[in-house]
């Protein structure tokens, strides 16, 4: 592409050589060039704020309240209100409170599936960075315009809200405990440097959206930051400060069944990227107390004291088959790990078909429960 003052210089000399043809045809080139460059420079910067709620009549109006209306950066701000089940006026209240997008579900899915649902109806929508929250006026709503910072400056593709949970009033010692060790087992399994992983506070770039795919059904809090750690997408962290409890956790009925189910959700989400680190390292254990009993009745042979140890050579011989059973686990992990790894590519590229501008059009004539009106169509 010439600079302006090379496309003035290519016009003087096709003027000279009486080539007003080719200085007709040049100018237009010139003037949808800058047209171009224009409806470049017009590009928006949309943010979805989904609400994942169940029965959140009353602390729903709270956190509507301070949502901003205007942050640096962005140019169109969307509410998106996942109805997961609710059987209160929820809906009824987000719509007289301006809420304009909604996701239904006819039964309590769970928040893994609320949010993945409600991610899926941002980027059909044209997010370009999603921020969760939740409808227990928990979180801050005031702080979301600080939090999306880093991903707009390039910084990072997801933000997690540090509610520096060691300073929480209605926390236990033990749950401040336990909120310390559950994260600092998180950051060892996805190798990052997140203080609060069980935070759901957080905003999502959409480029971390299309790599990231949740699996789990109780929470996707441990699940994404695992996996982010794993597929090398950006990840910080942002200190909020969280609002006074309005009640109690309907994910869990204490902290022992909330230890098990994400210490389940660490695992699988571990396993699915490491399994292969597991069977090595108990090949090298198993084969090396296999090697024991064998080195212990060489020794004895040597020395002419080899009658009677028959048992050494039979339980060496049992962990060596361990060994090698370990080993062949480990190959096949291996050679999954690079399925999976073809497969989530593949998924990635489908959906950014699926969530392309083209296809937004489509979408955009879904009703808020997801289904096309017969007199509209596919247009």
């Amino acid at each position: 592409i010439f600079s302006d003052s090379e496309w003035e210089q290519f016009f003087t000399n096709c003027i000279a050589n009486k080539n007003e043809g080719i200085v007709e045809k040049t100018r237009k080139i010139q003037t949808d060039h800058h047209i171009v460059e224009a409806d470049c420079s017009k590009v928006t910067m949309r943010l979805f704020i989904q609400i994942p709620c169940l029965n959140e009549e009353q602390t729903l109006p709270m956190v509507l309240k301070k949502m901003p209306t205007e942050i640096p950066g962005i140019d169109d701000i969307q509410l998106l209100v996942i109805d997961d089940g609710c059987s209160d006026k929820t809906v009824e209240v987000a719509s007289s409170l301006g809420v304009r997008h909604f996701v239904h579900h006819a039964r309590p899915m769970g928040l893994a599936r609320a949010f993945r649902d409600g991610v899926d109806y941002a980027l059909k929508h044209g997010a370009d960075i999603v921020v969760n929250t939740d409808g227990d006026n928990q979180y801050p709503s005031e702080t979301i315009g600080e939090l999306v910072q880093p991903i707009i400056r390039h910084e990072a593709d997801i933000v997690v809200g540090d509610r520096q949970t060691a300073t929480i009033k209605e926390f236990s010692w033990f749950k401040r405990k336990m909120q310390h060790f559950g994260s600092w087992v998180v950051n060892k399994a996805a190798g990052t440097h997140i203080p609060d992983a069980a935070s759901g506070f957080r905003a999502y770039s959409k480029n971390s959206l299309l790599k990231l795919n949740i699996i789990t059904e109780f929470s996707y809090c441990m699940e994404t930051i695992i996996q982010a750690g794993n597929k090398h997408i950006a990840i910080t962290s942002y200190a909020i400060t969280t609002n006074p409890k309005t009640r109690e956790s309907r994910l869990f009925s204490n902290i022992f069944e909330h230890m098990a189910k994400s210490g389940g959700a660490i695992i699988r989400s571990f396993l699915m990227f490491k399994s292969n680190v597991i069977f090595k390292w108990a090949a090298i254990i198993f084969g090396f107390l296999g090697l024991v009993p064998f080195v212990r009745f060489l020794v004895l042979a040597c020395m002419g004291n080899s009658a009677g140890h028959v048992q050494s050579l039979l339980l060496g011989t049992a962990l060596l088959m361990l060994a090698a059973f370990c080993i062949a686990l480990q190959i096949i992990s291996e050679v999954q790990r690079i399925q999976r790894k073809l497969v989530e590519d593949q998924l990635e590229r489908m959906k950014e078909v699926t969530y392309s501008i083209e296809y937004q059009k489509i979408w955009a004539q879904q009703n808020e429960y997801g289904e096309f009106s017969p007199a509209q169509g596919l247009d």
